[in-house]
């Protein structure tokens, strides 16, 4: 059974779905950048074995509310640490891809007492100055066109063409999610990836760390994820044939493998 909540934080309204037996260790879900907490859906029979599961669509995103930005970091870890804080969690293990991932370790670097491991997939540390000129470029497409000025784009990124060809019923998913963001909820958390500055505190995280890059992933290359796990004290760091940058949703057997083996 599937429990909804609604939680503030500041001026924004988070959309929460709980699931998962009572009684066993919680874990928090965080969605990427122009999807939803249903990105995570093939997810959630493995994890729902070994965990309670709360999923939450990231401010902008999905059925929460998109507060004017621009938004930073900061402020979504402190709508995660919120989440937890209504949900009476002090300690939780934590799943997130791209902008989730990186929401992730910022809540492992900023309250590291809540944390009880992390998975940070398919996301970068920092963004290199091409990186940051890619957001104002996007940022600009989606102010003059909405989020439909950038929907082919994102989906030939995000996933192979064997993909686009043999799992249409994926695609179709992940352009709802896509047009279905707020814009300006996109354009704001563009705001927070521009000054994203990780990389050089990733020493400090003390709690186990499960890396997962996509094989063929423009977005957060294997090279960077790489560079992230050698920084990050006793970290595993794995990595998804095949896969572009969606990884949960193009290479779900592979990724929840991985899952399921680290949350034993």
């Amino acid at each position: 059974m599937t429990h909804t909540r609604t939680i503030r934080h500041g001026e924004a309204v988070l959309h929460v779905e709980i699931e998962g037996p009572e009684g066993l260790p919680w874990l928090i879900a965080s969605n990427s950048l122009a999807t939803d907490l249903s990105m995570w859906d093939d997810q959630m029979a493995t994890l729902v074995q070994r965990r309670r599961v709360v999923r939450y669509d990231t401010r902008g995103h999905g059925r929460s509310s998109a507060p004017d930005g621009p938004y930073s970091f900061e402020m979504l870890v402190g709508d995660m640490v919120a989440v937890l804080d209504a949900l009476d969690i002090q300690e939780v293990d934590i799943l997130g891809l791209s902008l989730g991932g990186m929401t992730a370790l910022g809540i492992a670097l900023q309250h590291p007492t809540r944390v009880r491991s992390l998975v940070c997939a398919q996301a970068r540390g920092m963004f290199p100055p091409a990186g940051i000129e890619m957001w104002d470029q996007r940022a600009a497409a989606v102010r003059d066109g909405g989020m439909a000025a950038v929907v082919d784009d994102t989906l030939s990124r995000w996933f192979m063409p064997e993909t686009h060809e043999n799992r249409p019923q994926v695609i179709d998913k992940a352009r709802r999610m896509i047009l279905g963001t707020s814009a300006g909820g996109y354009i704001s958390c563009t705001a927070a990836l521009k000054q994203l500055d990780y990389l050089r505190r990733l020493g400090n995280i003390a709690k186990p760390v499960l890396y997962i890059a996509g094989e063929l992933d423009g977005g957060a290359p294997v090279a960077a994820m790489r560079e992230m796990a050698d920084a990050t004290p006793g970290s595993r760091f794995e990595v998804i044939s095949g896969a572009a940058h969606i990884g949960n949703m193009e290479k779900p057997s592979a990724y929840n493998r991985l899952l399921g083996d680290f949350l034993q």
